[in-house]
């Protein structure tokens, strides 16, 4: 799970070196007022970017365990490991709820 985590804060670190780059090429892209081919050529700049630099690319993972699935984001944390921590005393504002 180790190199799960890793290649994630890889991909965040790529993302967040592009990012301020690509909101600049699309802004040129869809402005009206430059000539066709000089926003023809910004989007082909955009779409020139390497893969990892998408948003989407970016996995929510668990800090503890690098779980990917069932991540809470208030706590960055698996469910698992939140309920854990949770009963341990660890987790201070949250109350378990009966009905």
């Amino acid at each position: 799970m180790k190199y799960l985590i890793e290649k994630d804060k890889k991909r965040r670190k790529i993302f967040e070196f592009f990012e301020k780059k690509k909101l600049v090429l699309k802004a040129l892209s869809v402005d009206k007022r430059l000539p066709a081919s000089l926003r023809l050529f910004y989007k082909m700049e955009l779409h020139s970017f390497k893969r990892n630099a998408s948003a989407t690319r970016i996995k929510n993972r668990c800090v503890i365990t690098g779980r990917g699935r069932g991540v809470l984001k208030y706590f960055k944390m698996s469910r698992l490991q939140v309920r854990d921590t949770f009963f341990k005393g660890l987790l201070y504002g949250v109350r378990k709820s009966s009905w």
